[in-house]
């Protein structure tokens, strides 16, 4: 089976083909990062306008160059509505155009799935870290569409707390990787900043409290060297990293999985990957990534995500797009 994948959530146009026994056999992404950038963050209606310029040359190509699919997969949620509605469209009508199944993905979903197209892939049941632009999620992952909610932020999730973090600091969108740029350069130890939650028991996370005491550590730097700002960029970080780790650790000890997956756009901080493979290490678990090209939205865990429901079952339905559409509502195949 070979499964055409569309991606619109946000602010990437992701299209790829997904073959089963072969994996990804074609794929491409077109990032709106220099579209936004003049705005310090996504504007909803100019993600939507770029998507529709964009989309169907890019299956056009997928066409020419992989081949005609046997299905369609194509994310309703979660994510921003019109651009959501843009993948829908053009995935329900060529789909129907050409009698295919059509399935639509859970966006959370597909990341959480991602790392089992590598050659390392974990097996049922495992735990998965969610840690993206929009969601922080601990969860327990039974089985294809069996997942239990075992924490999420209360407030600002991870990367979007790296991308404010990264405004107040005065570094151009998208803020999280130029802070992590900026980190690397940095030393440890020079501010005193909260590990939000850490001395509560469970595995919920906040970090709005954290991004505030860095905007209070930043106005009290008068002049002199700039270097405190790679400091204190080193030292968010490493708050966020530990708390991640930690909360991280009590979900593998409450469930006792002995897999963790880590998945989402912060999934690629090279930090963040050190200190759960420090953590994993010491706890005699295995840590599992997706490739770095895989962790941020993409085509490719969307038409991976749909063929393996599809291939377990899966029974295409009329679906909606959904600007929330939180994993634990999703059933397993058949169901």
């Amino acid at each position: 089976m070979k499964v055409l994948g569309i991606e619109t959530s946000c602010d990437e146009t992701g299209v790829a083909v997904y073959q089963e026994g072969t994996g990804i056999v074609w794929e491409a992404l077109y990032s709106q990062i220099a579209l936004h950038r003049e705005y310090g963050g996504v504007v909803p209606e100019l993600a939507s306008r770029d998507h529709v310029r964009r989309l169907a040359p890019m299956v056009e190509r997928a066409l020419a160059e992989a081949g005609a699919p046997d299905a369609v997969a194509w994310t309703a949620g979660p994510g921003l509505i019109g651009a959501l509605l843009v993948g829908a469209s053009l995935g329900t009508a060529f789909a129907a155009a050409r009698a295919l199944p059509a399935l639509a993905v859970n966006h959370l979903e597909g990341h959480l799935l991602a790392p089992l197209m590598g050659e390392d892939a974990p097996e049922f049941p495992f735990v998965v870290l969610l840690v993206s632009g929009g969601h922080t999620l601990l969860v327990e992952a039974r089985a294809l569409g069996a997942y239990r909610l075992l924490g999420t932020t209360l407030d600002d999730a991870a990367g979007e707390a790296f991308d404010k973090t990264a405004s107040l600091l005065g570094l151009p969108y998208p803020g999280g990787p130029e802070l992590a740029r900026l980190a690397a350069t940095g030393r440890a130890g020079g501010f005193d900043l909260p590990r939000p939650l850490l001395n509560r028991p469970g595995c919920d996370f906040s970090f709005s409290g954290l991004k505030t005491a860095v905007l209070y550590a930043a106005r009290k730097q008068d002049g002199g060297d700039d270097g405190w700002r790679a400091d204190l960029a080193r030292d968010f970080e490493e708050a966020v990293v530990e708390v991640l780790c930690e909360k991280s650790r009590r979900a593998l000890e409450a469930t006792g999985h002995g897999e963790l997956v880590v998945a989402g756009g912060v999934a690629a901080n090279a930090r963040l990957r050190e200190g759960l493979g420090r953590m994993a290490e010491r706890q005699g678990v295995r840590v599992i990534f997706p490739a770095p090209g895989l962790c941020t939205d993409n085509g490719a865990m969307i038409a991976h995500a749909g063929w393996r429901r599809l291939a377990a079952g899966e029974r295409p339905q009329p679906a909606k797009v959904r600007a929330r559409w939180p994993l634990d509502e999703l059933q397993s195949p058949g169901k």
